[in-house]
């Protein structure tokens, strides 16, 4: 995540892919969501995965990949891709951050079902099907991170966020600012509407919203492995910064929900 809130309105979208998009009767089954920053070493790798893994599942599915204003070769590599992998969107954008871009796939995906996954590599393809045999009886699954070994003060501030979601909203979610996570569209709709547009860290908002809205919520165990490569955009003094101001915007969302009761 990146201490950076303003989205730029500037989009650049491959013409394929936009074209690719106005052809497909309908809106797909799935659409993925992947925030992409300075991953020019490995994503080529990951997006192949991620494809061939869905193809693999039988599902209908859209990938939509964000170039947050790389400052690597990453956006040339999903430029490549995209020519020869009619599922994959790729959307170019002045640096926005994480959250922000995250809000944006979510707001733009048309699928039934929304998956967001960073694109690390941290938390791979291979056990995206075990949430999705599931989502029939659930709005919202998340990927549970098993065996994260975060630095000390990332593992403090993932405490904090759960104990803030917890004490405002309620405990429907342990991992709830978790980077793998499947949305029924319907709900997504809903949430989306109470997220502030530069949100910080939505994914933990929306963790607290589900439990608010009561939304049928399973956690299921996925393997975390380290970054193999790429960038981690918050570091140092940044980080406390960034995890108060998270911290605020998710007292504020808990607090408008309380009002409009």
């Amino acid at each position: 995540m990146r201490d950076v809130a303003t989205i730029s309105s500037a989009r650049t979208t491959l013409p394929a892919a936009a074209d690719r998009r106005r052809r497909r009767v309908g809106p797909p089954e799935l659409s993925v969501v992947m925030p992409v920053y300075n991953e020019g070493a490995v994503i080529a790798e990951v997006i192949e995965t991620w494809l061939d893994e869905l193809a693999r599942l039988g599902i209908d599915f859209e990938l939509l990949a964000y170039d947050d204003g790389s400052r690597d070769d990453t956006g040339k590599i999903l430029t490549v891709l995209s020519v020869h992998r009619p599922d994959l969107v790729v959307t170019s954008q002045a640096n926005a951050g994480h959250g922000p871009t995250i809000l944006r796939g979510y707001r733009e995906a048309r699928g039934e079902w929304v998956f967001q996954v960073d694109s690390d590599d941290e938390m791979s393809a291979e056990h995206f099907g075990l949430l999705w045999a599931q989502r029939g009886d659930h709005d919202l699954i998340l990927g549970r991170r098993q065996h994260r070994d975060a630095p000390l003060a990332r593992r403090i501030i993932t405490a904090a966020s759960r104990l803030t979601v917890w004490v405002l909203f309620g405990r429907a979610v342990t991992d709830v600012n978790a980077p793998y996570r499947l949305i029924r569209r319907a709900a997504l709709v809903s949430i989306l509407s109470r997220i502030p547009a530069d949100a910080f860290a939505p994914n933990v908002i929306m963790s607290g919203l589900a439990c608010r809205d009561r939304l049928r919520v399973r956690e299921v165990w996925v393997p975390h492995r380290g970054r193999r490569a790429g960038t981690v955009s918050i570091v140092k003094w940044r980080l406390w910064k960034a995890a108060a101001r998270a911290f605020g915007q998710t007292v504020m969302v808990a607090l408008r929900a309380r009002r409009s009761k």
